[in-house]
């Protein structure tokens, strides 16, 4: 075996086992919505989460792979490999957008609007950035832009197409009653916690993978550079949450302090390769930070988000985006901030109307009765938890 094959078969093998992991993240966006949702919604919830992964890869296999890349070429690495990789990303978009509407949607709307998102609406977005680049020449190209695993792409754009639904959609019904903001507590705090630390370690093949290669010694040192900062961006914005729950409240949030950590892991996403060993922990505290107060602010603009994926992967995926035009050498601020608006404009736009389409054609939003019953019965037909049936 020659060295470049010998590369081609590491790289390859490499991006194969990056793309577990990021799969490994479908199951824990799953228990920690699972979790996050009363008892009477857990079965609809499984079921979107395992529906999106499906549709929304089987769109990006049919239409979208094309779309943003233009050719199944590969020199460097199995084609099949490059391909799994990306289509391991498509997903995420979508899982960012379901639980923060969860408790009160269709399952068949939010499975069309995966189809849309897998099919064009990503691929076109990652097309301008990590792609073929259509827009390469005008005003608008933001090719530039430095964003390594998608704190822009993915995570502001599944952000972005969140604020449109719950812009259409509208909060859960009992949330918020004249000026109150009526608690609705998670209904399985265990299930919380091994969703966000499956999430954790999913992100180590998010981050460490879009490298993409691994049979050199600089990449090998980067990739390994990529994951610890990765990991010390989670382990700040944990911190940093639980510091400011506890100023506030005198009380440990655990769903606060996970949410911090996600924070912390979506803003060094952009540029976790690029950075020494120190500045993830300012990137993840500041990514703690925004959580915690960005959670009751979305609350007081009646933005009913049950995971706090806004504040999460909305605020931060842009925090995380500019981070690298402030902190890393040679990138431009322009740059970064550019990159966020084009892609926050077409994303919010084109997720706003297909949205509201999909609205005025099938109906997003279930009946009140149908949200006091439960969706599980309603939509699935069972149950997960029908010895603790409660109508609450």
């Amino acid at each position: 075996m020659n060295a470049h094959d010998l590369s081609y078969v590491l790289d390859t093998f490499f991006l194969l086992f990056s793309t577990i992991l990021i799969i490994l993240m479908v199951p824990g966006f799953a228990m920690l919505e699972a979790g996050i949702v009363r008892t009477k919604n857990v079965s609809a919830v499984l079921t979107v989460n395992t529906m999106i992964y499906a549709v929304a890869s089987m769109a990006f296999l049919l239409i979208g792979y094309k779309l943003a890349f233009g050719s199944w070429e590969n020199d460097s690495v199995s084609k099949w490999a490059a391909f799994l990789f990306q289509m391991a990303f498509v997903g995420k978009t979508v899982n960012i957008m379901s639980g923060g509407v969860s408790e009160r949607t269709r399952i068949i709307p939010l499975i069309l609007f995966a189809a849309v998102m897998a099919a064009v609406i990503y691929p076109v977005i990652v097309n301008w950035t990590w792609g073929a680049n259509m827009l390469n020449g005008v005003f608008l190209d933001i090719s530039s832009m430095h964003d390594l695993a998608g704190s822009t792409v993915i995570h502001s754009t599944g952000g972005w197409a969140l604020l449109a639904a719950i812009m259409i959609i509208g909060p859960r019904k009992g949330r918020y009653v004249g000026n109150r903001v009526r608690v609705i507590p998670a209904s399985n705090i265990p299930l919380v916690t091994l969703g966000a630390l499956i999430l954790w370690v999913g992100w180590f093949g998010f981050n460490g993978g879009s490298v993409g290669s691994i049979s050199s010694k600089e990449s090998a040192d980067t990739v390994a550079l990529t994951i610890m900062n990765t990991n010390t961006a989670g382990l700040a914005g944990a911190i940093m949450a639980a510091v400011i729950v506890y100023v506030q409240y005198k009380k440990f949030d655990i769903t606060m302090i996970l949410n911090g950590a996600l924070g912390g892991l979506v803003a060094i996403t952009a540029g976790a390769d690029l950075f020494d060993i120190y500045t993830p922990i300012l990137i993840g505290a500041v990514g703690g930070a925004l959580v915690a107060f960005a959670v009751p602010f979305f609350d007081k603009l009646r933005l009913d988000d049950p995971v706090g994926a806004l504040s999460v992967h909305l605020v931060n995926g842009i925090w995380g985006t500019i981070a690298v035009g402030l902190f890393a050498k040679d990138i431009s601020l322009m740059t970064q901030i550019k990159g966020v608006v084009v892609v926050g404009v077409f994303a919010f736009v084109v997720s706003y109307v297909t949205l509201f389409l999909i609205d005025k054609t099938v109906h997003f939003r279930a009946g009140d009765d149908e949200q006091m019953e439960g969706l599980d019965l309603e939509e699935c037909g069972l149950e997960a938890y029908p010895e603790f049936k409660r109508a609450i």
